[in-house]
C-alpha cells in the first residue's frame, strides 16, 4: 500500500538518488520549486528537531529557520554522495547547537547574577557562594570547549549538550562512528591538557 503510514515513513528515509537530484536541481534553478523540497523533507526535519528541542514553539522556530537557511543557500549545495536530507539535518544541528550555546550563556549570566552576593558580604550564604562557583565553572568549561578545533567542538556539543548518540552524530556529519569516537577522544585530550590533568 503506497499510501500507508509505514510506506510514507520509508519514503522519508530513502528516496531514489535520481529523483532527489531532480528535486534539488529544480529548486536550484527556480526558487519556486523549493516548495516541493519543503514538502518532501518537512517531517524529517521537524521530527529531528523535536527530539532534541522538546519545546513545540522552539521546534517550529528552528524548523522554519532550517528551511529559510536551506532556501537561501540552495545554490551552494553540492552532491557529495550524502543525501540532501543529511545537509538539512546538518543545518538543523548547527542551529540547535547555536541555540543551546546561546541559552547556556544566557543561563550562566542569569545564574551569575542570581548567585552574586549582596553588597553586605556578611549576609552571603554558603548556598550563594556555591551557586556562584558553579556558574563560574560552567562558564569556564564553555569557554574551553569553544576553543577546541571545529570538528571536536561540534562532536562535544552534539554528544553532551544535545545528548546525541555516536551513531546519530556519525550519520549527521557523514563520518564513521570510529571517526566520531576519535574526535571525542581528541577533544577530551585537549580539554585535559588545558585543565592540566594528565
Amino acid at each position: 500500500m503506497a499510501g500507508s503510514e509505514p510506506a510514507q515513513k520509508a519514503g522519508l528515509r530513502k528516496m531514489d538518488e535520481t529523483d532527489e537530484r531532480r528535486l534539488i536541481e529544480a529548486a536550484q534553478q527556480d526558487r519556486a520549486c523549493f516548495a516541493n523540497v519543503y514538502e518532501r523533507y518537512f517531517e524529517l526535519v521537524y521530527a529531528y528537531v523535536a527530539r532534541r528541542v522538546r519545546d513545540r514553539a522552539a521546534t517550529e522556530d528552528v524548523t522554519s529557520e532550517v528551511f529559510r537557511k536551506a532556501l537561501a543557500n540552495i545554490d551552494r549545495f553540492k552532491w557529495t554522495g550524502a543525501p540532501f536530507g543529511a545537509w538539512l539535518l546538518r543545518i538543523a544541528s548547527n542551529l540547535i547547537a547555536d541555540r543551546a550555546r546561546h541559552e547556556t550563556k544566557a543561563g550562566v549570566r542569569a545564574d551569575e547574577l542570581a548567585a552574586m552576593p549582596s553588597p553586605d558580604l556578611s549576609n552571603a550564604t554558603d548556598s550563594q557562594q556555591i551557586q556562584l562557583e558553579n556558574a563560574e565553572r560552567r562558564a569556564w568549561v564553555i569557554r574551553l570547549v569553544d576553543e577546541l578545533p571545529d570538528d571536536q567542538r561540534r562532536v562535544v556539543r552534539m554528544r553532551f549538550a544535545e545528548e546525541r548518540s555516536i551513531g546519530e552524530i556519525a550519520l549527521e556529519l557523514g563520518r564513521s562512528e570510529g571517526a566520531i569516537k576519535q574526535l571525542q577522544f581528541r577533544a577530551f585530550q585537549n580539554l585535559r591538557a588545558k585543565l592540566g590533568i594528565n
